[in-house]
């Protein structure tokens, strides 16, 4: 439980941080595409820092292995999915324009996992 906590916070905190990078120092170096796209990136790491939170919570009520690929894909599609929009965002670069598919795939992953931990802990 405590591992994910912590990189629950420590995700959340990244969000924010870029977050107010967007707000204050990138708006007036990119177009109003990129700078949405950021934001996108960073509204997605905040909901998915949220989620490891649930993780947390349901790995201390005994859910185990399916707790742990829940945050497991909820860590990789925020690096995947946040990080190849923050660098299309900053760089204009669509190198990896295919891995944000998998960053989403990996988040929906997560979800069921989730689901299906909290279910596991019910019975």
């Amino acid at each position: 439980m405590r591992i994910w906590l912590t990189v629950a916070a420590l995700s959340g905190l990244i969000s924010v941080a870029l977050g107010a990078f967007a707000a204050h120092g990138l708006k007036s170096h990119v177009g109003e595409y990129e700078l949405g796209v950021f934001e996108t990136g960073a509204r997605y790491q905040m909901y998915h820092a949220l989620a490891l939170v649930a993780v947390a919570w349901v790995a201390s009520m005994g859910a185990g292995s399916l707790a742990t690929m829940a945050g497991s894909a909820f860590l990789a599609g925020t690096i995947l999915f946040s990080g190849s929009l923050y660098i299309l965002a900053l760089t204009g670069s669509r190198a990896l324009v295919m891995v944000t598919p998998l960053g989403g795939l990996a988040f929906m992953i997560g979800w069921a996992c989730l689901a299906f931990a909290a279910w596991k802990i019910g019975n």
